[in-house]
Order: structure tokens, then sequence, then C-alpha cells
């Protein structure tokens, strides 16, 4: 049984280092009880972005302060008694951010999908989504009584066919026009750690008259210059995309959700999405986390720190991804992404990679069934500015160990002398 593998506690702050708190079972598994000992590890299985999980000189202070001016949780939701200053301003300095006139936010960021979908679109809408999309937008798009039509994971051909074919038909049945439709794609698909083809995506919505939703959960400020997600780094205009959303659990190290559009938009949302109406509001400590992240990122606190963070983690994951790759790994994704998927494929050697990696210290996130095909199991890094050069030298060193005795070296690099063979003959 792998139950040992997931749900392990930790005990300090998910920094690039942390502490693993250590389990035993009597059992084989079936029962696991904590131990009082403590293996600090570190840590490729946090979504810590940009290292602000941990204490920060800026953000800290100021989220302590909050925390004494308006306590720990509002108890109350933002129609009611639930909004203060920091909420107000926390939402202009989402909307700032991104590039667009308004936004909302939300004190739970898979909520933010699965609340809002239902409100922006219903019967008699189409919602066309990624095959790979987020469970939070799987149900979001369940529960809004829409027509659901999938197209092939980040391929616009298929979507344009999809598109079009829906058009033509109409709704089931009546085969009336459809009243709405919309297109919904990630930033960075957290499972395959690949970039959204945006531009293409844009274009062909903008061509068959449908509404586009981007959530960024993943993207927004891990990648991008100024850390403005997908939209800076592939080079599209925020106006283009219609409903933009993400999340501050990554790189802000907060938590919540915020969706982002027309002034139109974010008022009708306030007026009749649930999660804004009924739920409470983001926790002003939070909330304040979160603007002091933006500070730093934007160098509104006096400092390159901000641009540093953004360099550094870019750094670090094209360093990681490319020396994985040449150990002969299979790398799902692309450069630039903090996410690194390695596949396992056989569901046996998930177990096996996560201890031997855990017993000499390094935490690693392994993934299957239900979040992927059973047969395409799956180890997850994800990659933290917090990162020094060392701490990732010192996790590829035990990714190769782990590697060679479980024989995931899928592609393993050709010896010098065969290359340099290769080469003479291509060019004879």
């Amino acid at each position: 049984m792998s139950r040992d593998c997931f749900g392990r506690p930790i005990s300090s702050a998910p920094d690039g280092w942390f502490d693993v708190v250590e389990r035993y079972s009597n059992d084989n598994n079936k029962t696991l009880k904590r131990s009082t000992k403590i293996s600090r590890c570190l840590n490729l299985a946090s979504y810590n972005y940009l290292g602000f999980a941990a204490s920060d000189e800026y953000c800290t202070p100021r989220v302590i302060e909050s925390l004494k001016k308006y306590s720990q949780s509002t108890c109350s939701s933002q129609v009611d008694g639930g909004t203060t200053v920091l909420h107000k301003k926390l939402e202009k300095y989402v909307a700032n951010f991104v590039g667009k006139p308004a936004a909302i936010v939300f004190g739970m960021g898979y909520v933010t999908n699965s609340s809002v979908l239902p409100v922006l679109i219903g019967k008699g809408g189409l919602i066309i989504s990624d095959s790979l999309n987020h469970n939070s937008i799987v149900n979001g798009a369940r529960g809004s009584g829409a027509t659901i039509r999938v197209f092939q994971h980040n391929t616009p051909s298929h979507l344009e066919e999809v598109l079009r074919e829906q058009i033509a038909e109409g709704q089931p049945r009546t085969h009336r026009p459809w009243k709405k439709i919309i297109v919904i794609v990630e930033g960075i698909y957290s499972m395959e750690g690949d970039f959204c083809k945006l531009p293409e995506i844009i274009a062909i919505c903008k061509k068959y008259k449908a509404y586009t939703y981007l959530d960024e959960a993943h993207s927004i400020g891990a990648v991008g210059k100024t850390g403005r997600g997908v939209c800076e780094l592939l080079d599209v205009d925020p106006g283009d995309v219609d409903i933009m959303m993400g999340t501050f659990t990554k790189s802000f190290g907060s938590c919540g959700g915020y969706i982002a559009g027309s002034k139109e938009l974010i008022q009708y949302l306030k007026y009749t999405c649930p999660a804004h109406l009924y739920a409470t509001s983001i926790s002003p400590p939070a909330a304040e986390q979160i603007i002091s992240a933006l500070k730093v990122i934007l160098g509104e606190d006096g400092t390159s720190r901000g641009a540093q963070k953004l360099a550094q983690i870019r750094e670090n994951s094209n360093f990681f991804r490319s020396e994985l790759e040449k150990m002969g790994l299979e790398v799902l994704g692309d450069y630039d992404s903090p996410v690194m998927p390695i596949m396992l494929y056989n569901p046996a050697k998930m177990p096996a990679f996560s201890r031997e990696c855990l017993k000499q210290k390094v935490a690693v996130v392994i993934v299957t069934f239900p979040a992927t095909p059973l047969l395409l199991a799956r180890a997850r890094i994800c990659i933290s500015a917090s990162h020094s050069k060392e701490d990732l030298i010192k996790a590829l060193k035990v990714i190769w160990q782990v590697g060679d005795l479980l024989g995931i070296k899928y592609f393993p690099a050709k010896p010098e002398k065969q290359e340099q063979e290769e080469k003479m003959l291509k060019l004879e």
C-alpha cells in the first residue's frame, strides 16, 4: 500500500526546505501513526513559486500588523460586514496587475472556478473545455447546466473543429443558436507543466465570437518578465481575454482566488455569485499578504527583490528541466514553467520513487488516478525562487540515483563516442 506517500504532515513553513513529520505503521500501512521524529527535507512539493510562503522581511511584519488591527477573520460575507479597506485595496491591486478594469476576490481558489462558472453560463449555453482542465473547472462546468464539449489538450485545430461543428448543429433537439459560448483554458496545466497556446486559441475565439476564460492559477506571479502570467509571456493583450481567473495560493503565499474582467462583469458577479454573497470573505491577514507580495513583485517596497525572485525562478526552472532531460528522464512541460512532471508510468514505481527520495531527504509529490490516468503515473516537481543552486544540484543527484534504481531513464543519453560517430556519418 502507498498510503504513506500521501498526506505527509509537515511542521514548518513550506520554504525551500521544510520539516516532515515521520510516520510509522504496524499493519502494513493500513493505518499510520505520527512519531516524534522530524526530517529536514528539500521541498520540491509545494507551489511556493516565489518563496513568499515563508517569513518575508517585507510581507510578514505587515501581515502581523493587519492581524492586530483586523483580527484573523471577518466572520461575515463581503455583502454583509466582511468588506474591509484591505479587500477594496486588494481588488484594485489585482485589476491593475493583470491589466483589467476591475476584479473580485474570493476566500478559496477552488471555489472561484466552481462557483463562478454556473453564474456566467447556464442552460442553452455551450462550454468548450480543454481535456486536461482542473477539477474545479470540471465541477463548475457540470454545475452550470450548460452543454459541455471537450477539445484535445492544447490543440487549437481541434478546438476550431469542435466550435464549427457545435455552431452548425446548435442546441440539442431544438438546434437553436447557442445563447453563449465560453472556451476555458489554463495558463499552465498543473499536471503537464506546459503553457496554453493562448495566441492561437484567442484568434479562434474571436473568429467564432466565443468568450475566453483563462485560469492562471499556476502562471500568475510565476511567469512573464514582471510576473503577469502567460499573457505577458506569450505577448497577448489582456484585453483579448474576456475572463481572467487566478489564485493567491501559489506565487503569493496566501489563500483565495480572483476573477478579473470588465466593470460590468465584476458588478454582475458581486450581485449573483454565491461565493461572494454567502461565503466568508478572505481573511484580512491573507489579503495583506497578497498586497505586500504584489508590492514586492512590482518593486513598490523600494527594492529589486521582486525582479530578482522572478529571474531566480526562471533560471532555477530552466536549469533543473535541462538537467533532468540530460539524465534521460521523460519530463513534460515547457521551458520557463516551474512545474515539471517526471513520467513514471508504472503505478508500482510511484510509491518507490517517493520513498527513495524521502530516504535521501528530498520531498516530492507523486500523482496517479484519479488526477491522471492509471498508467500515466508521474512525480511532479515544483521549483521555487527560494531554492539555491546547491539545493537543485542535491535534488538532481538524488533523482539521478533513484532514476537508475527504478529504471525510469526512458531516454538514456548516448555515449560521446557514439554521438561523434553519428555526426561523422551525417557529414559524410
